[in-house]
């Protein structure tokens, strides 16, 4: 059984201590005569004046399996049930440079996102999608350059102008040596490309977010919503620094920088985090940077549902969790939002499943009453303490950040991960000691449970993928191929800006093991650090 709480034990997931009652008495007047309003520094309250009552957050649903043909069929399922924007998930040999027929990839080709291996099976992807009328959202970072000059390529094979072409690529190495592990290259080289495809989109694609700065997979290794915030800015610190290095004036890019976070089951916490995030980081761009456009000062996110609050036990408990996540991100003024479907703790999403995670968008958009007026929970005491708690927690894990030398150092040092670590091996064992109730899991739970319908993946799928490959390198122009991919050594070599050149290797079928192969040379890979 739970065990019950003492009053000194009721606090947030990221141990803020919560009083019994919070009242003008306890809250700090001067912050609530501070709030402002939205679409005005520091855009506490939202970074759009009218906020929903303009224009609903953009709907998207993250996809992508087996192949770029089924993939391809999902997505028009989705638009044609009122998805707003797409979002593409990529298997692991994608995202780590390796084509389908390669020996790393055997046994993980569409198993958790979409192959795409060449121009061909991006043009698949996109097959009558019209990329002028719709914005992408891509799930890729180590091979990010490489995967948007696909989609370029495939925009202009449409007739698409580049001032048309809209999206994000999410482009967040760093984290990646932090909570998910797909890098390729070392951290330095791996910078050097982040920062070559912000300066690329800041001259080429306007319509384009070059970076999405996730602490979504941070949180989801177990940080808590303070940690998620801090590790992200200091994150983005570092990407700024690195493009203002390369010559870049910070309001040529800051207002194409965009954010990805996680909305958790602490439903007020999550709320003041994204307001405390959206505060903060107007004022470290003003303060720190000078930025003087509003566009630079903004603080434009994604969010998605926490897929570590999901549960195999009993998962249609999943639909209850993600709507009250999906509503906390809507009252924190998300730009876009991803509802994750009830039985993705066992497989794939069905139709069906992910039909009721957008449903859960549309019911809370159109049904609840809370897009009515613009920042319905502004005032709380309770949320106006939280927010004003998280802004200065996270200050204090900035500066000890940069005193351990930023970001890439932090992460070198292993500090950013025990601190993760910590964190995760805390909650755990408050669920392990009944301290924290998970309904299902260790209260409330059923000897006996009904499972759901599950999807199941094409089990030939890699052998119609490597097929797929042998015709595309047999029919390519293979000279026009070579030259294009020992021009893009070459300027590996040196200092130039390499998107231009993996457009030209894309556009002749190179491939995307060729492409990361040929940046292999050059770079060499990243094998780990110790002091992970």
């Amino acid at each position: 059984m739970t065990k019950p709480k003492p009053d000194s034990q009721f606090e947030t997931l990221s141990k803020i201590e919560t009083e019994r009652i919070y009242t003008p008495d306890t809250t700090r007047v001067d912050y609530l005569d501070a709030l402002g309003f939205p679409g005005e520094y520091p855009f506490t309250r939202g970074i759009q004046p009218t906020m929903y009552r303009g224009r609903l957050w953009t709907m998207r649903q993250y996809a992508g399996f087996a192949s770029a043909e089924e993939s391809n069929a999902r997505y028009k399922y989705l638009l044609s049930q009122g998805q707003t924007g797409l979002s593409v998930a990529f298997d692991l040999p994608t995202q780590t440079g390796y084509d389908s027929d390669a020996p790393m990839a055997e046994g993980e080709v569409g198993k958790v996102g979409v192959p795409i291996s060449s121009l061909q099976d991006m043009e698949e992807l996109f097959a009558d999608i019209p990329l002028d009328q719709v914005s992408t959202s891509m799930t890729i970072n180590a091979t990010a350059p490489i995967l948007l000059a696909l989609y370029v390529a495939v925009a202009h094979k449409q007739g698409v102008p580049n001032a048309k072409i809209r999206g994000t690529t999410q482009n967040d190495i760093l984290k990646e040596y932090i909570a998910r592990g797909t890098y390729i290259y070392p951290p330095q080289e791996s910078l050097r490309l982040t920062v070559d495809v912000i300066e690329y989109c800041a001259r080429e694609l306007p319509g384009w977010n070059p970076i999405s700065i996730s602490g979504y997979h941070i949180r989801e290794a177990g940080a808590n919503a303070v940690q998620e915030i801090a590790f992200t800015f200091a994150n983005a610190l570092e990407y700024v620094n690195a493009s203002l290095a390369r010559g870049m004036k910070i309001d040529d890019f800051a207002p194409q920088l965009s954010f990805f976070f996680v909305a958790q089951m602490d439903f007020c916490e999550e709320i003041a985090k994204f307001r405390a995030a959206r505060r903060l980081w107007a004022r470290i761009m003003q303060e720190k940077f000078g930025a003087a456009k509003q566009q630079s000062m903004m603080l434009r996110f994604h969010t998605q549902t926490a897929g570590v609050s999901l549960t195999a036990q009993q998962p249609e408990n999943n639909i209850v969790r993600t709507a009250i996540e999906a509503l906390a991100a809507v009252l924190g003024g998300t730009q876009s939002l991803h509802t994750n479907s009830y039985d993705e703790a066992l497989a794939l999403p069905t139709p069906e499943s992910a039909r009721i995670a957008l449903r859960t968008q549309q019911i809370i958009g159109y049904e609840s009453g809370v897009t009515n007026t613009i920042d319905a929970i502004a005032g709380s005491y309770y949320i106006e303490h939280l927010t004003d708690e998280i802004e200065t927690r996270v200050r204090d894990y900035l500066a000890q950040i940069e005193k351990l030398g930023g970001a890439q150092r932090a992460i070198e040092t292993g500090f950013i991960n025990r601190e993760i670590q910590e964190s995760a091996w805390k909650f755990q064992q408050a669920v392990d000691d009944g301290e924290r109730t998970v309904v299902g899991v260790n209260e409330f739970v059923m000897t006996e449970e009904i499972k759901p319908r599950l999807a199941h993946s094409d089990p030939i799928a890699q052998e119609k993928q490597k097929a797929r490959l042998r015709a595309l390198r047999a029919t390519r122009d293979a000279a026009r191929c070579e030259e294009s991919l020992r021009a893009l050594e070459t300027a590996a070599r040196g200092a130039e800006n390499l998107m231009p050149r993996i457009l030209q290797c894309v556009e002749a079928y190179a491939t995307v093991g060729e492409i990361s192969d040929t940046l292999r040379r050059v770079f060499g890979e990243y094998r780990g650090n110790a002091a992970f």
